[in-house]
């Protein structure tokens, strides 16, 4: 009898914000293959007997690392155990999600879609950023800064986008800052238009870089921000200050 694989969101990093599906997934399931964005306070709650895998895939790595994991899945399953496919935030938000469930489908694996928090809205929302406000923002972007290497060319349409909604959040863009930013001044955006962009955000690691598109590049390379990170550009980073709510609890 096949197994069945669960592609399941960890959250932001904060372990308070896994789903309780997803608590009781990662305690009874038969093995976890995790990502590198699933913080280690969550990798801490999966009991001894449940069996890790990492399977994390970082920058610059071999594009053919994504076809072992989805083979892992399906051989897991095959051997009649439950998989917990494990990722940071949301598997349908920039997770791959959907690709990994295409190719269990194909291969005639049950799978289950578990959402999770993405670190899009969670890490504005620890940084005191609203990504909408009913006198600042209407509209929000996610964005990814960091598109499929296999695609022949760039698609987001970083010009439009200036003038098309309110919010702009970006992931996985610190690789792509200047040239974003560049994009989006010649698209129409003011300079002096507000950007924050959070570091390891709901973590206990978590820090805000603040600045405007006229500065921001020289801010990130005087300053020692690093992946992973979230962008927020917008005049709602201008209520980050008034906010701040973490900050004032732990005072």
């Amino acid at each position: 009898m096949k197994g069945k694989v669960y592609i399941v969101g960890a959250g932001p990093g904060d372990p308070g914000l896994l789903t309780l599906k997803a608590l009781d997934l990662i305690k009874t399931t038969d093995i976890v293959l995790y990502d590198r964005l699933v913080s280690d306070q969550i990798l801490d709650i999966i009991p001894n007997n449940v069996k890790k895998e990492y399977v994390g895939r970082n920058v610059g790595d071999n594009y053919t690392h994504q076809n072992e994991t989805n083979n892992m899945m399906v051989k897991h399953a095959k051997e009649g155990k439950n998989v917990v496919r494990l990722k940071g935030g949301d598997p349908f938000i920039f997770g791959r999600g959907g690709e990994e469930a295409e190719f269990l489908r194909e291969k005639g694996i049950d799978f289950v879609i578990v959402p999770g928090i993405t670190s899009a809205v969670a890490s504005p929302a620890y940084a005191g950023i609203p990504l909408t406000h009913r006198s600042l923002s209407s509209s929000v972007a996610i964005v990814t800064g960091h598109e499929d290497v296999q695609k022949d060319k760039l698609v987001v349409k970083w010009k439009e986008l200036t003038n098309a909604v309110d919010t702009i959040v970006i992931l996985m863009g610190m690789g792509r800052l200047e040239q974003i930013v560049n994009e989006l001044i010649s698209g129409g955006a003011r300079n002096n238009t507000k950007v924050a962009i959070i570091e390891s955000g709901t973590t206990e690691g978590q820090k805000t870089l603040f600045g405007n598109l006229g500065n921001i590049v020289s801010k990130v390379k005087n300053s020692n921000i690093k992946p992973p990170t979230i962008i927020v550009i917008g005049k709602v980073v201008s209520l980050a200050e008034k906010l701040d709510w973490r900050s004032k609890n732990n005072a």
